[in-house]
């Protein structure tokens, strides 16, 4: 049954918003990492994306990263500018030490804006974390 399976509480493993140079466009994109601040690395990484606002919604997209290193980082993808002003989701679940871990993240509308930047774990460059 659902209420037998116990899924730990996830800390120190972030999803961040972060605002970087395209080395070829010279333009700045936000990009969304998935950060491992653990000392033990993640594994069968799976994350589900989407967007969305009132009526309105984003196709749903997924990523997978099959080993996640100790204190380390992974882009997952490029946020265009005009999601920004919706909501945008981040299920993230992963197996560690044997167990299966999940987290909902969620970056809200119009919180990603170059005045939030704040440190990031891990990352030198500034960026917005998800709750």
């Amino acid at each position: 049954m659902k209420k037998d399976i116990q899924i730990p509480e996830v800390k120190d493993v972030h999803i961040a918003a972060v605002q970087e140079l395209h080395p070829e466009f010279k333009a700045l994109d936000w990009n969304i990492y998935l950060i491992n601040n653990l000392p033990e690395p993640l594994e069968i990484v799976i994350i589900v994306t989407k967007g969305f606002k009132d009526h309105k919604s984003t196709a749903q997209t997924r990523h997978q990263i099959k080993l996640l290193p100790a204190k380390s980082y992974a882009k997952i993808e490029w946020l265009q500018e005009d999601l920004l002003a919706i909501n945008n989701t981040y299920s993230v679940s992963f197996f560690k030490d044997g167990s299966m871990y999940h987290r909902n993240f969620v970056l809200k509308a119009n919180t990603v804006k170059p005045h939030s930047l704040r440190a990031v774990p891990l990352l030198t460059a500034k960026g917005v974390l998800a709750e």
